[in-house]
């Protein structure tokens, strides 16, 4: 919960930044740029963009405590992500 509350929170000051920057009618960008690097950075920690050969070596070769710690950092750059994602949704449709 604490890392959506600090997506949102990051999303709201992108489109603050953004407005002031470049107008209402950009609004979407830096909330939207935040929000597809923490996607790709969650989509990179997954291995959802390697081979099945290469995810199997990389499990094998893999402890638990780290397969772990990975998960957890996928986990919370989702979970940064989805609001960001959201509000640059919103900020596209209500100003463009």
């Amino acid at each position: 919960m604490r890392y959506v509350v600090i997506g949102t929170t990051v999303s709201m000051l992108g489109v603050v930044v953004s407005m002031l920057l470049w107008g209402a009618q950009q609004a979407y960008f830096l909330p939207g740029i935040a929000g597809f690097i923490c996607l790709a950075v969650s989509m990179l920690l997954s291995g959802a963009l390697v081979s099945g050969d290469r995810m199997r070596a990389n499990f094998a070769t893999e402890t638990t405590a780290g397969r772990h710690e990975r998960h957890h950092v996928m986990t919370r750059a989702l979970l940064l992500a989805v609001p960001n994602l959201i509000v640059a949704i919103i900020a596209y449709t209500l100003y463009s």
